[in-house]
């Protein structure tokens, strides 16, 4: 298919994203780059990480996006004494037929919201990995495949670090962004005021399903990625592992470890994902861009130096982004 051809297939197909935009923004005030990034998410089949302190909407971004697809939500709490079968399911003993049967979790959900996921210990969030990588979730001897489109959004609070258990890096490393979101403007501020002060629940009126995701990401799949952007992409990520070969000499002691591969796979579908959102049937350095710090900055593993010096990850990434050369 030619450029001119997949533009115009693109174009028609996200053309109910803007409706999905625009539902979402009748309950959330400003947070367009928390919309925009679970959409992008939802449409390269991602799952999606989210920082802020509470209080920032994040539940209810989540809820919204959910109903706004009609698609099955469920939240799960994570607390300190969850264990894995509340969240994939049991077998169920029934006493008249002397037979267990599986009784499945809240997993079982297009949209499943981990909320606060670092407050649970790590035999619980590992049950999450299963069906967040597999798409599949084992009780007992019998495997059950789960719904499509399916999509984990966590949360996590920064402050409150009492009671806490960090995710593991090969926990952190399934989600395909991170995305920390930050207070709101004051006139975002007044609108909240207005908006929510009022018991009145907002109607969506929206036509999306899930299975216009479904068939969206088959279009996504498609885009275009040129030679010279795929090699812009493995540049990138192998600035982060051998900062010295891309003259960031100084990076080189901040950085324990660089990004894995499946930063690369990540990052290119989301880049297509977020060109399709554009309505572009191809991928430019902007797209990079746009997700490149939301892919990589939980990827980057800081050294106790850098810890020491207070450098994050995020000022690692700008400063790979400014080093590498765009295509």
């Amino acid at each position: 298919m030619d450029i001119t051809t997949l533009n115009k297939q693109v174009q028609n197909e996200s053309l109910f994203l803007q409706d999905l935009k625009r539902e979402v923004s009748k309950v959330i005030v400003g947070q367009e780059d928390l919309i925009e990034k679970m959409l992008v998410a939802l449409l390269a089949d991602g799952h999606i990480l989210i920082e802020g302190v509470p209080g920032l909407a994040k539940t209810l971004a989540v809820k919204t996006l959910a109903a706004a697809v009609q698609a099955q939500f469920q939240r799960i709490q994570f607390t300190p004494d969850l264990l894995p079968a509340d969240i994939t399911g049991t077998l169920i003993f029934n006493p008249k037929d002397g037979l267990f049967y599986p009784k499945r979790g809240p997993i079982f959900s297009n949209f499943v919201l981990a909320d606060e996921i670092n407050r649970s210990p790590a035999k619980v969030q590992s049950a999450l990995l299963e069906a967040m990588q597999e798409r599949q979730v084992t009780i007992g001897e019998q495997t059950y495949k789960l719904p499509a489109p399916f999509m984990v959004l966590a949360t996590q609070n920064p402050v409150e670090q009492e009671g806490t258990y960090p995710l593991p890096e090969a926990q952190v490393d399934r989600f395909m962004l991170k995305v920390l979101i930050t207070y709101p403007t004051k006139e975002e501020e007044k609108q909240i005021l207005e908006r929510m002060s009022s018991h009145q629940a907002i109607k969506l009126n929206t036509s999306v399903t899930p299975n216009m995701i479904v068939k969206a990401r088959q279009v996504v799949d498609g885009i275009y990625v040129d030679e010279k952007i795929k090699n812009y992409i493995v540049e990138l990520v192998f600035a982060t592992r051998e900062p010295k070969e891309y003259r960031l000499d100084k990076l080189a002691s901040f950085i324990a470890y660089g990004a894995s591969p499946r930063a690369t796979i990540f990052l290119t579908q989301a880049a297509k994902a977020y060109a399709f959102l554009n309505g572009r049937g191809y991928v430019t350095p902007e797209d990079i861009k746009a997700v490149g710090l939301d892919v990589l900055r939980h990827r980057v593993l800081l050294s106790y130096e850098a810890e020491a010096e207070n450098i994050t990850s995020d000022q690692i990434v700008k400063e790979v982004f400014e080093a590498v050369d765009v295509p």
